[in-house]
């Protein structure tokens, strides 16, 4: 088997590891961001302007909102009052917490 993958290949890969990223996140509405936030330091709203700037890089104009509506499937305003819960004070607490570290380590 020829193991060697051309950019071309690699491109596709990615895509298709993207789109099982977003399907995922799609399945798990219960998974809020905050959550995500605190154990991988990324959330739906992340990949979202990851998305987003990947499409202005490359000249293409993509509004946050629509951005938005790509990763989680609907238009966000939907999906928080669908699926989005309040966050316990303990859990707001760590994450301004964590939110204030990463400040700290910016230049």
């Amino acid at each position: 088997m020829d193991n060697r993958i051309d950019e071309s290949m690699q491109t596709e890969l990615e895509a298709a590891a993207f789109r099982r990223l977003v399907q995922h996140f799609r399945d798990k509405p219960e998974i809020q961001n905050i959550e995500l936030m605190q154990v991988g330091d990324f959330c739906r709203n992340c990949l979202s302007k990851w998305y987003r700037a990947a499409a202005e890089d490359r000249g293409i104009e993509i509004s946050y909102d629509d951005a938005r509506e790509i990763v989680y499937g609907m238009p966000y305003g939907e999906w928080k009052e669908k699926h989005q819960t309040e966050a316990p004070p303990e859990q707001l607490a760590a994450f301004a917490e964590h939110k204030a570290k990463e400040e700290g380590k910016k230049p």
